[in-house]
Order: structure tokens, then C-alpha cells, then sequence
């Protein structure tokens, strides 16, 4: 036996290594057009011409990302965006996570159909429902505000009540037992006893909300009524279709675009990628 895992250990050392490998190269072909979008953000037009074409810019050109904002309103953009991505995270967060307790640890008759019936809707394409919730915002007459994009947000996601339910099923029913015997409420175990333990799966419904809201581009793009009230997203495909030629602008638009995205996803990794991993063991 200890020779057979003597034996072993070279070949799971080259398993490793080629797994590594394997990432690393995949990882590559998705760090490349980032790198080429910063480096482009920090040249000069000549520059960005040259061929073969220089990584590193030499010299480089810090006036793109102000003229940006010379030529479009981005903090208004900014502005208008975060209007759409804290209710979408309230959303998820805090609706989400109530409905996902509730499946999880109240007994009520019919709870599991009921369950059934809200992941259901995750199966409907999001085009199915264009046209008939089109037609509801219009008779409330939303359409032309951001109330259509900031309501349904704040009610929560099948998806993301999925997520945490099955995450509060890993936690012990013990610590509940207990709370419940020392005379907590429901409201008072589900603050002060799951939210805390739940932080792994509140990062990754949190990212993903997050995600979601601030690169959302066909929903603004059909209920947002004129420029003023244009997202990121909206406001970058405005600024590329009126500076076409100005590659250095606008690599340095998507840069401020993306980065906020790529600091959020590493601030929370460990908590993205453990909330991740967790919410599949217990069904």
C-alpha cells in the first residue's frame, strides 16, 4: 500500500501540473483582450496604428479618460446606472434572501409546490415576457422611467432565492432549536443567526446582481426615455457610434466601464467562490 501511493504521487503531481497548465492557457485567451483594451486606453492614435502593435505604450497618454468625459455626460451615466444596480442588490439581497429562509425552515402546506412553481419561471426566456410586460408598464404608464427596471429588481429573483435556500439548508437546524427555546422570533434568528453565517452566498448573489444590473443593456435600452436618462451601457454604445475613430477614447470608455466589475468580483473571490460550492451540497 505504501508503495502503491510511493507510485502514485508522480502521476498526481502531473495531473496537477497539467490542470494548472490548462488553466493558465484558458485564463490567458481571457486576460488578453483586457490587456490590449488598457494598453489601447493609453495610446495615442499614431501608436495604436503601428504594427507590429506595442504592448506597453511608450509614451503614455493619461488625456484619453478625461476627454471622455468632454465628450459624454459619463457621471450622469453613472449616476443612472446606480439608480438601477442598489435597488437590483437590495433585491437580492435582502427579498431574495427572506423568501429563501422562508423556503427553507417554515413549514407551511404547499411549500414545495409553490417552490416548484417559482423556479418554473426560470425556465421562461426572457423574450417570451418582453412583449406582455412591455404592455403592463405601458397601461401604468412607466414606460419612459426607470420605474420598470427599478421595481421588478426590487422584488427579488427565482434564481437568486434558489441560490441562498439551498445555502440556509447547510446551516445547522440546531442553532435555530436553540434560538426558538430562548425565545428568538423568526425576524430575530433570520438576522441575527442565518444572514451572518450566509456571507458566502450574500458575495455571490451580490456579484451577480450587481453584474447583471450594470451591464443591463436591452431592458434600459426599451423603457429609458431620452439620453438624460441612459446607463453605461447605453452611453458607451452613444459614445462609440459618435467617435468611431478615436479608439484610444474609446478603450478608455470600456476600461471605466469594466473595472469596477473585475474589483468588486476580487474583492469578494473567496466569498464568491465558497458561496459557489456550498449552495449544491444539500438539496
Amino acid at each position: 500500500s505504501t508503495d502503491h501511493r510511493r507510485a502514485s504521487r508522480p502521476w498526481q503531481w502531473l495531473q496537477r501540473v497539467a490542470a494548472h497548465l490548462v488553466l493558465g492557457i484558458g485564463g490567458l485567451f481571457f486576460v488578453i483582450p483586457l490587456i490590449f483594451m488598457v494598453s489601447t486606453s493609453l495610446k495615442a492614435t499614431r501608436q495604436i496604428a503601428q504594427f507590429p502593435p506595442q504592448l506597453i505604450p511608450d509614451p503614455v497618454i493619461w488625456l484619453n479618460y478625461p476627454d471622455v468625459f468632454l465628450y459624454a455626460p459619463m457621471h450622469r451615466y453613472f449616476f443612472n446606472t446606480m439608480i438601477i444596480v442598489i435597488p437590483a442588490i437590495i433585491g437580492a439581497v435582502l427579498t431574495s434572501s427572506l423568501a429563501a429562509y422562508a423556503f427553507a425552515r417554515l413549514r407551511a402546506p404547499g411549500k414545495n409546490v409553490i417552490f416548484m412553481i417559482l423556479l418554473s419561471t426560470m425556465m421562461l426566456p426572457s423574450a417570451v415576457t418582453l412583449v406582455p410586460t412591455y404592455i403592463l408598464f405601458a397601461k401604468l404608464g412607466w414606460v419612459g422611467g426607470f420605474k420598470p427596471l427599478v421595481v421588478p429588481a426590487l422584488t427579488g429573483s427565482a434564481f437568486f432565492v434558489f441560490l441562498m435556500r439551498q445555502f440556509f439548508l447547510t446551516i445547522p437546524r440546531e442553532l435555530e432549536d436553540a434560538a426558538l427555546m430562548d425565545g428568538c422570533s423568526r425576524f430575530r434568528i433570520y438576522f441575527s443567526i442565518i444572514l451572518p453565517l450566509a456571507k458566502p452566498v450574500l458575495a455571490t448573489v451580490t456579484i451577480f446582481a450587481f453584474m447583471g444590473s450594470w451591464n443591463e443593456f436591452f431592458r434600459p435600452l426599451i423603457y429609458l426615455g431620452n439620453q438624460d436618462q441612459y446607463t453605461l451601457s447605453l452611453g458607451l454604445r452613444v459614445f462609440v457610434e459618435a467617435h468611431r475613430a478615436e479608439w484610444g477614447m474609446m478603450m478608455a470608455a470600456s476600461t471605466m466601464m469594466v473595472m469596477p466589475v473585475i474589483l468588486i468580483f476580487f474583492l469578494a473571490q473567496q466569498h464568491f467562490v465558497q458561496g459557489i460550492t456550498l449552495t449544491g451540497i444539500k438539496g
